[in-house]
């Protein structure tokens, strides 16, 4: 079995590498496959045993009824093929993802014929999990495929298939695309991380610096539970509106401060952890966590250092550093 399975694989490599990578493919005849089904064996048995039946008994309407059903299936092969080949596909570029979670392709199908493809599936090769639709007239659909990447990383996309059944199910159409785009995965978050580590004191030139600029420009990056009789200017009203939304009243108010003495740092070697993917988990843990409360923090793992900021660009900046590490 093991045997079998080996040179099931050598070929499947072979197969694959003849394919070009590419984000477009346009199905043509060279492209598209056609093998007969279950369903289509055992009507071309059915089909046999009329014909043999016929001959033996000289039955005129048996004659009719093998060559009605003959010419149906030889029909129903040509629509068959003719509804996937034409077709042109295309893949919309990956978004990342965390690890654990499934990844999500969307392919979007250009018909340019006057006639609507039915039944066309599309899956990533080998996992079975079908996503049909039809495509209309002189239109687009858009298939979205779902795949469970193994690990973190930067990983090509695998290769997908599509096929087709229709109308009669007596053969399959099929073809193979191997796409040339990557996806890139985030680290699975720490499902209970402890609290955020305590910030390091600034240096002499970064402290004059942190104070010049929030006392010009009035920006502060620490944060605090809100006090009564803080200043309407230090509430942080974007987690306010999400904290109403939520129907709480938990809010926080900037902190001048303690943004003056110190800044957030996420250390590898401040996880207390040995294994290196428990740290790699715990530090997006707390890049989500400081994220969140929108306070300024750099990351530092495996010789890599990002300084400390705050925003959608940093977050993801500093999620991708930690793929990659």
């Amino acid at each position: 079995m093991n045997a079998v399975g080996a040179i099931r694989s050598r070929i499947d490599g072979w197969f694959l590498s003849r394919r070009p990578p590419s984000d477009t493919l346009e199905l043509t005849q060279r492209n598209v496959y056609i093998v007969p089904t279950r369903a289509g064996w055992t009507l071309a048995l059915t089909l046999l045993v009329l014909l043999v039946a016929s001959i033996n008994y000289q039955l005129n309407l048996g004659y009719l009824l093998t060559f009605l059903l003959a010419g149906s299936v030889a029909v129903g092969m040509h629509v068959c093929h003719g509804t996937l080949r034409g077709l042109a596909m295309h893949l919309m570029p990956p978004d990342a993802h965390y690890a654990g979670s499934a990844a999500v392709f969307r392919v979007v199908l250009h018909n340019a014929r006057r006639g609507v493809r039915y039944g066309i599936g599309m899956a990533v090769r080998g996992s079975g999990q079908w996503a049909w639709t039809d495509v209309p007239a002189q239109g687009s659909s858009t298939v979205e495929i779902a795949f469970l990447p193994e690990r973190r990383g930067l990983h090509p996309v695998p290769a997908l298939t599509a096929e087709t059944r229709f109308p009669l199910g007596t053969f399959r159409v099929w073809t193979v695309w191997r796409p040339a785009s990557r996806m890139l995965v985030y680290p699975a978050p720490e499902v209970h991380p402890p609290p955020l580590p305590a910030g390091e004191p600034l240096s002499g030139a970064a402290a004059v610096s942190s104070v010049v600029r929030s006392l010009g420009a009035g920006e502060y990056d620490g944060v605090r539970a809100y006090r009564r009789g803080d200043p309407l200017k230090l509430v942080v009203w974007k987690k306010a509106a999400q904290a109403l939304a939520a129907g709480s009243e938990e809010f926080v108010s900037r902190d001048a401060q303690q943004t003056q003495r110190e800044e957030l740092w996420l250390d590898a070697q401040a996880t207390g952890l040995a294994d290196g993917e428990g740290r790699v988990s715990r530090l997006c843990a707390w890049v989500l966590m400081a994220d969140r409360l929108g306070v300024d923090y750099g990351v530092r793992v495996g010789g890599r250092v990002l300084k400390p900021s705050q925003g959608e660009a940093h977050r993801r900046a500093c999620l991708e550093m930690l793929a990659l590490c």
